[in-house]
């Protein structure tokens, strides 16, 4: 395991500002606070019309949630809509109704999450990098097949990768920058959802499974603080079927949140967590908000929220920010 990069310890940090509400609004059930106020986010880029949110505010009547307000992000693309009652339920009624729509539900306060702990892989770049460096040595067909199923939590993950790397031994060191710059692409939104964190005094943290060479430059390129991930093992310019040291899996991922939070002096609930695979499920749990972005059905069902159809302003949207504040 390896961890680079700087801390932004003299960024200051911003209070989280929750949207333009009264301190407390009238309902049937008498005055709700805004910890006892929740929002549902509706979301689609650039089709997102007033049926559709009207089609879906119709269900918050139907899970017994009362409506407070609406409240247009950005008008053809985002909507708020401001509820008390079970957020649970909302969710339930609201997430996959209407398709090309993603529904994020959560606690109206605090919507500005400060620390973002991502994955890399199918998150936050568009591939699997174990997959394509495979590729180059004829064998990803068989690898994909194993990489799909640890994704899945149907194999243990760091048997699964150990056994994946030892196949590409002897595979020459070159083919990685070859595979960075032939194959690797940033994640559509990842450089706006990270910068714009960054810019209100967040902290950001790439916490891969994969590989340093591939994270590092990716981190940099995104804008992320720091790396945390794997190292090839690597003799006389091939790789040696080895990953060097601890293996980072889904207890390092979950200790390099709850870690950051304690350095940070923040809560959990200030923590936004966003990944696709089984070995995220322990970080996506432990964060204030768990996104489970285009993900496997057991991290999905393990998530508070989830990306089906958008890109990843998708939570950008969520969080209360609107175009025109994002950093890109």
């Amino acid at each position: 395991m390896i961890v680079t990069g700087n801390d932004l310890d003299s960024a200051s940090a911003r209070a989280d500002l929750p949207l333009a509400v009264g301190p407390t609004m009238r309902t049937r059930g008498g005055l709700a606070g805004l910890e006892f106020m929740f929002t549902a986010s509706l979301i689609a880029a650039d089709a997102l019309n007033e049926a559709a949110v009207c089609a879906l505010a119709a269900r918050l009547g139907d899970s017994r949630a009362d409506l407070l307000g609406q409240n247009w992000l950005e008008p053809g693309t985002a909507c708020d809509l401001e509820f008390v009652g079970d957020p649970d339920a909302v969710r339930s009624a609201m997430e996959g109704a209407i398709p090309g729509i993603d529904v994020i539900v959560q606690r109206t306060s605090g919507r500005r999450r400060r620390l973002i702990v991502a994955d890399m892989d199918s998150t936050m770049i568009t591939v699997e990098c174990i997959d394509e460096l495979a590729d180059y040595a004829g064998l990803k067909p068989q690898i994909a097949e194993v990489t799909e199923r640890a994704m899945r939590g149907e194999l243990d993950f760091e048997d699964a990768l150990r056994s994946r790397v030892a196949l590409l031994r002897g595979l020459p060191e070159t083919v990685i920058e070859q595979c960075l710059a032939d194959r690797v692409k940033v994640m559509a939104g990842a450089k706006a959802l990270v910068r714009t964190i960054r810019a209100h005094g967040g902290l950001a943290i790439l916490v891969s499974g994969g590989f340093t060479r591939f994270a590092e430059p990716v981190a940099q390129d995104i804008g992320f603080d720091r790396v945390v991930a794997n190292r090839l093992g690597i003799q006389d310019g091939r790789l040696d079927g080895t990953v060097s040291g601890a293996i980072v899996g889904a207890a390092t991922k979950k200790d390099t949140l709850l870690a950051a939070l304690a350095e940070k002096g923040w809560s959990a609930r200030e923590a936004l967590a966003v990944g696709d695979g089984a070995n995220d499920i322990p970080m996506i749990e432990a964060a204030g908000l768990g996104v489970a972005y285009y993900a496997k059905p057991k991290t999905r069902a393990a998530a508070s929220a989830g990306v089906a159809y958008g890109d990843l302003t998708t939570i950008l949207y969520a969080m209360g920010y609107a175009r025109a504040e994002w950093s890109r």
